[in-house]
């Protein structure tokens, strides 16, 4: 039974450590250069979610950028699941954890510089989720923003990878937070079709028919494909496709999809209403979450939707 702190720990390069005591240098390439990638998954209830699928994107991501870690997806996941009970106790009642892995290629080597380590830096953290922040977006829903900047192409760089270097979405969120602070960015690729936001996947509606952009265009979400496999349970016809802004503008419905969020409505694209106006949550939105929170065993809107109305109860006083 690991020895329980009244602070959230970190592991590091081989220990368990206060997170203040993560020491990254400077000169590590994931710093000089965004040289490294990661992974997150969530808890819901206290009970982490999908650790190896997202374990197994991430040796996945290691690959494709050639960087050995100096062990394998299952110590991996032992370690992951190790550091998530050091630090659940800090939880409370409904709140969850953010847990991921980073990694980086290492530190540059420098004559003189008195590290005896240049290997690659892995880092496994626990962070609460944005449920107050983000609880307003079940609420209302969210409203997207298409900014000027195009996703990555994959024959520049592959997205399929989650790598340390997001400045092409970072960019674009600059850009569509200048014009709206509480939008969300996403971009298209060079084809001029729907990819993917900063950390989310995008879903649209039609006639019955959900469809979501090819894998070949964006980051392949553990959450998305949760709800692929989740609609073909249900019954409902899913599919990746190119979607143009005309197919968003027309459609009857759209949501994201993301680690933290899981599904959450979209009400605007680029200030046009999705669907009927006033509608937040289309059914076959709200038949996907519901979906979800069966399989996940905790409803997690119904998590973010107290936080949102304790926020408004606060705002009374």
């Amino acid at each position: 039974m690991a020895e329980r702190s009244n602070v959230r720990v970190a592991w590091f390069n081989g220990t368990f450590v206060p997170e203040s005591e993560v020491r990254i240098p400077f000169r590590d390439l994931s710093w000089v250069y965004g040289d490294g990638c990661f992974d997150m998954t969530r808890s819901f209830h206290h009970k982490l979610f999908k650790v190896k699928e997202h374990v197994d994107r991430l040796y996945r991501s290691l690959k494709y950028l050639r960087i050995d870690p100096g062990f394998g997806p299952e110590r991996m996941v032992a370690l992951t699941e190790e550091l998530f009970e050091r630090n659940r106790h800090l939880l409370g009642p409904d709140d969850d954890y953010w847990v991921g892995q980073r990694i980086s290629r290492g530190v540059k080597e420098v004559p003189g510089d008195n590290l005896d380590y240049h290997g690659p830096n892995v880092v496994l953290e626990c962070s609460p989720l944005p449920l107050v922040q983000r609880a307003k977006l079940f609420k209302e829903g969210i409203r997207v923003i298409v900014p000027s900047h195009r996703r990555t192409p994959p024959e520049s760089l592959t997205p399929r990878a989650k790598t340390h270097n997001y400045l092409n979405m970072i960019v674009a969120n600059q850009e569509v937070q200048s014009a709206d602070p509480e939008a969300w960015a996403v971009l298209l690729d060079t084809n001029g079709n729907l990819a993917e936001g900063m950390g989310s996947n995008i879903f649209t509606v039609r006639n019955g028919e959900v469809l979501t952009p090819r894998e070949k265009f964006v980051l392949p979400g553990v959450s998305r494909q949760t709800v692929i496999d989740l609609a073909r349970a249900e019954g409902i016809p899913v599919a990746e496709a190119d979607i143009d802004l005309y197919d968003s503008y027309v459609a009857d419905e759209m949501f994201l999809t993301s680690t933290s969020l899981c599904i959450c409505p979209v009400t605007k694209i680029n200030g046009v209403d999705i669907g009927p106006a006033g509608q937040v949550w289309g059914p076959i939105t709200k038949r996907l979450a519901d979906a979800y929170s069966r399989y996940v065993g905790y409803d997690f809107v119904a998590q973010y939707l107290k936080r949102y109305q304790e926020g408004m109860q606060a705002r009374a006083f």
